[in-house]
């Protein structure tokens, strides 16, 4: 039976590339995020000529619930229930704690955390239903470890561990599975954009800035490609991953074994 997929953020990095793996599976597809109608047309064929699935958008901002909620029920509706959710929408901000904006901060927990634990109560009756289902959460290495100026994030992302192991214990006799992935600094469009930006700023090479700021805590000194963590992705939602639940994979260079 053909598998329907939400994930949100999915409309460039690493939710991109997650959508593009699951759809080369022929499962179906719900894309959500920002961008220009003709990029998300453009995002949305490309993904759809992967293979035998359908593939549909949703323009759901993940800051607010009733949203969420219809993105659900409209993939629901379509589909018939949501056999795999991936919860990947994040932002970012840096600023000193007595110097963070609230705004920024409610923000950024509503998209980074709030968001998940919307689309998992929406999931979570139909997975049940089928007795079968897959969650996988886009935590991070700061869901794990800490970096200073990132306070909302740091905060979101310890916040999705431990929503994870809570709806893992919840549904362990469902047979649905619930898991968390801790990228380190991964390769993606932004980040790309940003070593030229960086090396004019700082005074030194592009190489300078990869190894010695982006890449200055991650042992391997070399970029997580989107790739992989889609692979991994796609491995956790697998049969063969059944007995993995309630756990995160960190996927980091080595970062969070120092």
């Amino acid at each position: 039976m053909t598998k329907t997929a939400v994930i949100t953020g999915s409309t460039s990095g690493i939710g991109l590339a997650i959508a593009k793996a699951f759809a080369k599976t022929g499962a179906n597809i719900v894309l959500n995020g920002f961008g220009a109608p003709d990029e998300i047309r453009a995002v949305t064929d490309d993904v759809a000529g992967l293979g035998s699935g359908t593939v549909i958008y949703h323009p759901a901002d993940m800051t607010k619930p009733d949203e969420i909620a219809d993105l659900m029920a409209t993939a629901a509706a379509r589909f018939g229930e949501v056999d795999i959710l991936v919860n990947n929408a994040g932002v970012q901000y840096v600023e000193k704690v007595e110097d963070f904006p609230v705004e920024q901060w409610d923000r950024i927990i509503a998209i980074n955390l709030s968001s998940s634990f919307h689309t998992i109560r929406a999931a979570l009756p139909g997975m049940k239903a089928k007795g079968w289902g897959r969650i996988i959460n886009i935590a991070s290495a700061h869901g794990l470890v800490a970096s200073p100026f990132k306070s909302a994030y740091v905060a979101a992302k310890h916040g999705i561990m431990g929503l994870t192991k809570t709806v893992a214990l919840e549904v362990a006799e469902s047979g649905i599975t619930a898991n968390s992935i801790c990228p380190g600094y991964v390769l993606t469009p932004l980040v790309e954009k940003q070593i030229p930006d960086q090396a004019r700023t700082r005074g030194i090479t592009e190489a300078q800035v990869v190894s010695d700021v982006m890449l200055k805590g991650q042992p391997t000194k070399k970029f997580i490609t989107v790739e992989q963590v889609a692979s991994l992705a796609l491995y956790l939602a697998s049969d063969d991953a059944a007995q993995i639940t309630g756990t995160h994979v960190s996927m980091d260079g080595g970062w969070t074994a120092q």
